[in-house]
Formats: C-alpha cells, structure tokens, sequence
C-alpha cells in the first residue's frame, strides 16, 4: 500500500544528499546530477526537490580540493555554491522543459507561524506555475545547520508545508538494513509499520545503513516525523531512483498518523517552546487522554519567558513533556492563576485543546 502510495502521489517531496552527488574527491559530480533529474523530469505530477550540495558545488570556483574544515570557509563555499547547484539545476531540468525556483530556509523560516505560513503560500504558488521548487537549508548563514543539521528533516518538514503525498528519501544506500550491509545475514528491512519493526534494527543497526549510522538515523528520524502526519515514506538508493519513484525497491514507511491540520503541524513538529506549564497527574490524564483543554487548577508551575500565543512544552509530574500547545497568557500573568479553578477565575482555558497537540 504505501509503495503504491508513492508511485501514485500527485505531489511528492524528494531529498537528495551531498553523498548521492559528489565526486570522490568532495566536488559536485554534475554527471550525477543529471542524471538524477533525468530520472525526476520523466515522473508525472508536482515536484518539490530538497538538495544538499551547495557546499561542495562550492569548492570547485573557490579553488578548494577538499571540503573546509572551519566553519567561515564551509560559509563562503556555500554561499558561492548555491548558485552554482540552482544552475545545474535549471540546465538540467530545462532539458526536460521544466522551470526551477530556488527556496532557501532557515530553522526559523519554520519555527516562526507567520514565516512557516509564508513559506505554504510560496510553494502553492510555484507548484500551480509548474515549477520545481529546490530547496537547500540557507548554509551561507545559518551556522547550526552546518555545523550539525541535514537536510532530512528539513524535507519531512517541507512535505508537511506542501501538504505532500508522498516522501521520498534518497540516500547512497538501497534502504535501511538490520546491521552492516556489508556483513553476511543483514537484511534490508523492506517495510517499517511503526517503532516495533525498528528494534531489532536499533540494537542491530551499526554500520553504514543502520541506525548507529548518524546519517541513517537522521533518516529513520525524518520518516517518523513524515509518517506520524499521514505522509508515506520511501527510503532508496539515488542511484536507482527510477526504480525508488516506482516503489520497486527501498525501505517503505506506512503511514502511522492522520493528517493534521497545517497549524498543528506546525505547532508538533517546527515550532520551538518558549516555556514549560508542569501539570499535575490529573491534568496528564486530561489532556492526553481525553482530549481535554488545559485548565488552570491542573497546573502546579510555570518556567520560562512567554507570551499569549506562544508556544509551550505541556509536562507531567515526572517532568518528561506529553503535549504542545499555544499558551493563552503571557508567563507573567500566571502565577495568580495556577491551581485555580476557571469558575473562581472567570477566564478562559490556559491552553484550548484545538491549540493543542499529544507528543
């Protein structure tokens, strides 16, 4: 079902690594890039590439032989790179009569509602233009991504903005293996239902394509992220993506959740809590169960600077977060209000349960 999902999806997110098109030598490989938008042009329907690559597009022009190590040259590179990969892009896909548009974010592009709003209208607008968008994290400036960051969740994040039918991961493996592919019994893990089918991968998973791999992590991460909305997931090799496109092959994730209004998308999966409200046992069960507002008598504290609107990490007792929600009173307004009933108070829910999502 999911692989079919995939090969069906009229609107479809594809993220390609540095690795899947780069030479030996850390270079961009533009044989390779080519070829993978051979294989893009020649699929019907919407198209939304997340690419990696700016950095090593980059050191060609800037006489580089080898990746920077310092973080201002990976800056530069990247600033110079860019370009470079947007125009390989636009030759390529011009080939196939397909104009390209260049979207580059920042974690707060996402993290911020209005931005993340922004961001929606953009791609709707490029789509219904019959453009492929290409989008990159903005490297030149935002050094956390560089220094830490990939681009796998950014494309999980992206195909819930886009409001995506399907999530493709390319990577420069055929999926995700139980142990190190290159040693004898690991097998590839065809189809990932939920977190069951990923424990004997965690325990066994310590080479390149498992999960001790950071960089296959990073993707088994991504795909709960995409799945838990509604979004099925295929992981694949970039250099068999005609076949990965078609469902013939890879790591499919089913789709574990439903798909959520765009807000509260958001709210689970880009935002960035302000503050913490810690609930007591009761207002847990309330909330996580029941589908419950928040109300002020279930809370017993309030920690961290907020305002009305913000963003906040629901806590239980224990002090591990169960939900997120918009918080309805600035931080300072609360301690007057906590452990009061609304009836006493005469005011309204601290956090409204259509603001409001169960981690």
């Amino acid at each position: 079902m999911t692989r079919e999902a995939v090969r069906t999806a009229r609107r479809v997110v594809v993220k390609v690594g540095s690795s899947s098109l780069t030479t030996a030598g850390g270079g961009l490989d533009p044989d390779r890039l080519t070829a993978l938008v051979d294989a893009l042009a020649a699929r019907d329907g919407e198209l939304v590439l997340v690419s990696s690559g700016a950095i090593a597009a980059g050191l060609a022009p800037l006489g580089l032989d080898r990746r920077p190590k310092d973080l201002a040259t990976q800056q530069a590179a990247a600033s110079v790179g860019q370009s470079q990969l947007v125009q390989h892009y636009a030759a390529a896909f011009g080939r196939h009569g397909r104009t390209v548009g260049q979207v580059l974010l920042t974690a707060d592009d996402l993290d911020r509602r209005s931005h993340y709003r922004n961001a929606a209208t953009t791609f709707d607008r490029l789509l219904a233009l019959g453009v492929v968008p290409v989008v990159n994290e903005n490297d030149a400036v935002a050094t956390a991504e560089i220094r830490f960051g990939d681009n796998d969740r950014l494309a999980a994040l992206v195909a819930h903005v886009v409001r995506a039918d399907a999530l493709v991961l390319l990577s420069d493996v055929d999926g995700l293996y139980d142990g190190d592919p290159a040693r004898p019994g690991s097998r590839l893990v065809a189809e990932v239902r939920g977190p069951a089918d990923l424990a004997g991968v965690r325990a066994g998973g310590t080479g390149a394509a498992g999960l001790g791999s950071g960089g296959m992590a990073s993707k088994v991460d991504a795909a709960g992220i995409a799945a838990a909305a509604g979004v099925p997931v295929l992981l694949g090799a970039a250099s068999a993506v005609a076949e990965v496109l078609q469902g013939r092959t890879g790591t499919c994730f089913a789709a574990t959740g439903t798909r959520r209004r765009t807000r509260l998308l958001w709210l689970a999966h880009a935002s960035t809590p302000t503050g913490r409200l810690l609930l007591d046992a009761g207002a847990v069960r309330a909330v996580v169960e029941r589908g419950s507002s928040l109300l002020p008598a279930g809370v017993t504290g309030a920690e961290g600077e907020f305002v009305a609107g913000d963003p906040v990490e629901l806590c239980g007792p224990d002090g591990a977060a169960v939900a997120r929600g918009l918080v309805a009173y600035d931080a300072v307004e609360l301690p007057a209000l906590l452990g009061r009933s609304t009836r006493e108070l005469g005011i309204r829910e601290l956090v409204h349960r259509d603001d409001l999502v169960v981690l």
